[in-house]
C-alpha cells in the first residue's frame, strides 16, 4: 500500500517524516459502491490570526501560480470548500465538495460545484471533459484506501495527458487540525500518483523551502503529474 512505500523516493525536495505526535490513525471507511468518493478541504477558520512568517504572505489562496503548472485548461478541484481557489481556475472548471453547505457557498459565488454524487449525475462528468484535476488539503485527511479510489475514480475525468496537482501540509500545518488521518509527505504523494497510474513530473515545497514547514502553517508539499497520453 502506499503508506508502506519506501520513503526514498526521488523528489526535487527531501521527504520528511511524521511531526513529533502526528495523528496515524486510518479509521475512516470506505464509500459504498456506486457512490462517488468525497472530500473537502480542511482549511483553517478565515478568522484565525496570523503571525510570523504568515503575515509576509498573502491571505488568499496561494495555488494560482501552482496551477499555471498543470496548463490554462478546465480544472477539476476535489475538495473546493469555500471556493477560493476554485475562483482562480479557467472558467468552466468545476468543484467536488462533501459539505453541501461549501457546495451552496461556491454557487452563491457564480462558481460550478457539487457534492460527489450531484456531480456523477451532472453533464460535467465525462471521461475526459477536463484539462487537469486539483486536490489542495484533502489526501492527509482519507486513508490509503481512500485516497486510491478518490484518485482512481476522478482521474478518468482528466484528458489524456492532462494534469494532476496534488496539495498536503507540512509539519506546522498538520498540526494545526482539522486532525489529519496520518502525515502525507512527498514519498506518500508520489506513491499515490503512481499507483493511480500518474506519471511524476516534480514535487516541491511551497511557498518557502523545505524547513519553512515546521514553523509555517502554508508551507505545503507539492506533487505535479500528469494523466498518460
Amino acid at each position: 500500500m502506499p503508506g508502506r512505500t519506501d520513503s526514498s523516493a526521488a523528489t526535487d525536495s527531501p521527504d520528511a517524516g511524521p511531526p513529533p505526535g502526528g495523528d496515524t490513525r486510518t479509521a475512516r471507511t470506505v464509500s459504498s459502491a456506486g457512490t462517488a468518493p468525497s472530500a473537502s478541504t480542511a482549511r483553517l477558520p478565515a478568522d484565525r490570526v496570523r503571525c510570523g512568517l504568515a503575515r509576509l504572505l498573502p491571505a488568499r489562496s496561494p495555488y494560482r501560480s501552482q496551477l499555471r503548472r498543470i496548463g490554462s485548461g478546465r480544472v477539476l478541484e476535489i475538495g473546493c470548500g469555500a471556493g477560493d481557489t476554485l475562483a482562480d481556475c479557467a472558467p468552466g472548471s468545476v468543484g467536488v465538495d462533501h459539505d453541501p453547505r461549501s457546495v451552496e457557498h461556491c454557487r452563491a459565488r457564480g462558481l460550478t460545484a457539487y457534492t460527489a454524487d450531484t456531480f456523477l449525475a451532472s453533464p460535467h462528468a465525462r471521461p475526459g471533459a477536463f484539462d487537469a484535476l486539483l486536490s489542495a488539503h484533502v489526501l492527509e485527511h482519507l486513508d490509503d484506501e481512500q485516497v486510491e479510489g478518490l484518485l482512481r475514480a476522478y482521474v478518468r475525468y482528466v484528458r489524456p495527458g492532462g494534469g494532476v496537482l496534488l496539495i498536503t501540509p507540512q509539519e506546522a500545518g498538520h498540526r494545526a487540525g482539522p486532525a489529519p488521518v496520518r502525515f502525507t509527505d512527498f514519498a506518500l504523494l508520489r506513491a499515490f500518483a503512481e499507483s493511480a497510474g500518474l506519471s511524476v513530473r516534480r514535487a516541491y515545497s511551497h511557498p518557502l523551502p523545505r524547513p519553512a514547514g515546521m514553523l509555517l502553517r502554508s508551507n505545503a508539499f507539492v506533487l505535479v503529474a500528469q494523466v498518460p497520453r
